[in-house]
Order: structure tokens, then sequence, then C-alpha cells
């Protein structure tokens, strides 16, 4: 059962996402914005921990410290996998060029903000409220594993 908070966090999100092409194109890119935003941060070293893999503490480690607590505090099931898939970035992100992972972010960015400008006419949710950048992953988690529906899929079927 997901907390109150993090349904009206959910509720406002889906209210800013409302065309289905929309939803799919956001499906799509915050997988890869997400795995382009953690490699990113990981070309920022900050200092050599030999106990840490590859030996360096960097930004991208950091943030996904972070990150991992606001997602785990909102919901542990959801937080995990989220947390999860952001670790799995870190080493991937390792493994790509520089110039992959530039691509990447390009792509990505270019299709979330053609569902917004194509499909949903509104400009993305986080230009108004900062928090659904972290929101964005979580949500499309829960509706992957059923934990969130959306309003328009529960609604009662009306009598004829």
């Amino acid at each position: 059962m997901l907390k109150p908070q993090v349904v009206a966090l959910f509720d406002e999100y889906a209210s800013a996402h409302q065309h289905p092409t929309n939803r799919l194109t956001h499906k799509i890119a915050i997988p890869v914005i997400v795995l382009h935003i953690v490699a990113m941060l990981d070309w920022v070293k900050l200092v050599a921990l030999p106990v840490l893999p590859g030996g360096m503490l960097t930004l991208g480690l950091v943030a996904w410290a972070l990150v991992t607590l606001w997602y785990l505090r909102a919901d542990v099931k959801l937080g995990l996998a989220v947390s999860l898939y952001m670790a799995l970035c870190i080493p991937l992100g390792r493994m790509m060029p520089m110039w992959s992972v530039v691509a990447i972010a390009v792509g990505g960015w270019a299709i979330q903000f053609a569902g917004h400008a194509v499909w949903e006419k509104k400009s993305p949710s986080f230009f108004t409220n900062l928090v659904h950048a972290l929101v964005g992953p979580l949500f499309f988690v829960a509706l992957l594993t059923g934990d969130y529906a959306l309003k328009s899929e529960t609604a009662a079927p009306a009598r004829a």
C-alpha cells in the first residue's frame, strides 16, 4: 500500500501525463535519461577511496546514495527497484564511450520533450515542481508493478 503522500505525488504527476503516447515516450525516455544522468555524474571524481569499485568516490555514487534514501523513504519496494537500476547504470556508464552517453542524453531528452510538445501539449511537470524529476522513475515503476493505477484505468464503467 502506497503512502498517501506518494499517491498525492503520483496523482499530481499523472495529471501532467494524460496522453497515452506521452506516457509511452516517458517509458522509453526516463530509463535512458536516468542512465545518462548517473553516467555523467559518475564522470565527476571527488576523492580516491580504494574500498570502492573503481577506487574513486564520484558524484554519481553520492547522488545515487542520496536519491536512494529519498526513494526508500517514499516506498521501499519501488525505491529498491529504482535504486537497483540506478546502481546498474554506474558500471554500464563506465563501459560506454563518452560520445554514446551524450548521444543517449540528446535522444532521451528529445523523446521526452516531444511527448510533451506533440501529444501532451503542456510543459514537463518538473518545470513547475522539481521533485517530479525524482517522481518520474518511481511513478513508471509503480505503473509497471501495478502498485499505482491511473484514475482513468480504475474508473468504474458507466451504466447504460
